[in-house]
């Protein structure tokens, strides 16, 4: 299995801290409003990335944060009166709801940052201790850059190269260096607080992931994840202050990043109207005439691209999905209608015959344990119904390719979360069905094609196969 590790910026193989386990950190929303498409494209990548190490054999921890206080959930809190405790665990329950839609279940352990106080303020009193944080007067406790050498490892900055950022709730006048963070902000008035031998006060944003990563998994582990936006400065800083902590290195030994994900090419924000809630997506996209629901649409189009290159989110993208989706299930038809017609089994029955050597599962394999190239899998997929589709044109498949195609179908469904449903035929279609069959028989061309037409008048098409006909909802 080999990574393109964010930190080497080159693939390694992946060799755990342990053998045959996997400690994995993944960051987590901030719950103050619903997760967005954007939001989704991490979590399912991750989601898939953690079940394909389990397939391996790999007994995979997947722990995420959930962040529940910040400047970000105050603001929110006070535009719509109501106590931050109270919003952000209505915005979790949303998010948690949303997963379960999308069938993430790969998480093993969530874990909110309030819950993390003591570790919180006993990293930042070894940080004063230390001297590699410093007071500013009624503002907070700050990191000072210019104690860690090896800040910028991961991003591939220096620490003069941080000047020209000011992370996240960390403009203050009083800072010795621009990209100083802080590690505990002093509570202003009306703001929610702990009342810590620090004083009153509350997190600050970095601290909080490796607060609840070294009470989990201790002040080392194997991947952490997020998106690359988080590279810079917040996964930076998570490295400098567990470091400076623990006078361990690395804090992880993989670093995994999902792309960025824009609208049409710009980027997603609600200024521009372009914003799209996961639940939102689900609702606008679930229709029942298809035989497949919105969530196995929107984890084709997740995982159709590797998830460290950048995805533009278009109608062309939805469209190219729905149809490729279309074009497994007409497969799963096909295969169904040449086991029973040419073959003469019984259905279910060539699903029992003992695979041999599956050459296409195989690769299928080789491409995932490639820094999980999820593209190249579905391009061994389609190249595979390709060959067995121009098989079955010739009556030459046999149930030894039928079954080998069957079971690289089963493990594509397994791991990309992808489910199919029965399409309800009415009745009068089916009749129209078997007319046509007849007419076509006898060579009745002109009632075929009036058949044809009367079909799509109830909605279905229909498309003549070496094996037979098959029905498509003109949703197709």
């Amino acid at each position: 299995m080999q990574l393109l590790n964010t930190l080497s910026n080159k693939k390694e193989r992946l060799a755990p801290r342990r053998a045959k386990r996997i400690q994995l950190f993944v960051c987590g929303p901030t719950v103050y409003d619903y997760a967005h498409i954007g939001h989704a494209r991490t979590y399912l990548a991750f989601d898939f990335i953690a079940k394909y190490l389990s397939k391996l054999g790999y007994k995979t921890y997947y722990l995420q944060n959930i962040t529940d206080i910040d400047d970000r959930i105050i603001a929110r809190a006070n535009e719509v009166g109501v106590s931050t405790k109270e919003l952000a665990r209505n915005f979790e329950k949303a998010y948690h709801e949303d997963e379960r839609k999308l069938r993430i279940t790969s998480v093993f352990k969530y874990a909110r940052a309030t819950d993390r106080i003591p570790t919180i303020i006993r990293q930042v009193k070894i940080l004063l201790k230390k001297k590699h944080a410093y007071e500013i007067a009624e503002d907070g406790y700050y990191f000072d850059l210019s104690t860690f050498p090896r800040y910028g490892v991961l991003s591939k900055r220096t620490s003069l190269q941080a000047e020209d950022s000011v992370s996240r709730i960390d403009d203050s006048k009083g800072k010795r260096n621009k990209g100083d963070f802080a590690l505990w902000k002093f509570s202003k008035q009306g703001e929610p607080y702990w009342n810590t031998e620090l004083g009153k006060g509350r997190p600050g944003w970095h601290i909080e992931d490796t607060a609840i990563t070294e009470s989990v998994f201790g002040p080392q582990y194997d991947i952490h994840g997020g998106a690359v936006d988080l590279i810079f400065p917040h996964h930076e800083a998570e490295i400098t202050q567990q470091e400076s902590v623990s006078n361990k290195k690395p804090l992880a030994k993989y670093w995994l990043h999902t792309g960025f994900l824009t609208i049409n090419g710009e980027k997603m924000s609600k200024s521009l109207g372009n914003f799209i809630t996961i639940r939102s997506f689900l609702e606008n996209h679930e229709t029942p005439r298809l035989p497949f629901d919105a969530t196995t649409l929107l984890r084709y189009i997740v995982l159709s691209q590797h998830y460290r290159t950048r995805m533009d989110f278009t109608e062309m993208l939805i469209t190219q999905a729905r149809q490729a989706l279309f074009t497994l299930f007409d497969f799963e038809k096909r295969l169904t209608m040449y086991t029973t017609r040419t073959l003469k089994l019984k259905p279910g029955e060539d699903r029992k015959t003992q695979k041999s050597n599956n050459k296409y599962i195989l690769k299928f394999h080789k491409a995932l344990q490639n820094d999980f190239n999820t593209p190249q899998a579905l391009a061994t997929v389609f190249e595979i119904i390709h060959k067995i589709n121009t098989k079955m044109d010739k009556q030459k498949a046999t149930l030894h390719d039928i079954v080998n195609t069957r079971a690289l179908l089963a493990l594509l469904y397994e791991l990309f979360g992808f489910r199919f449903r029965t399409v309800q035929i009415p009745k009068e279609v089916k009749t129209i069905v078997t007319e046509r069959e007849e007419a076509r028989r006898i060579k009745n061309w002109q009632l075929a094609d009036e058949l044809r037409e009367k079909a799509k008048a109830f909605g279905f098409s229909i498309e003549d196969t070496q094996t037979g006909p098959i029905i498509h909802s003109l949703y197709h």
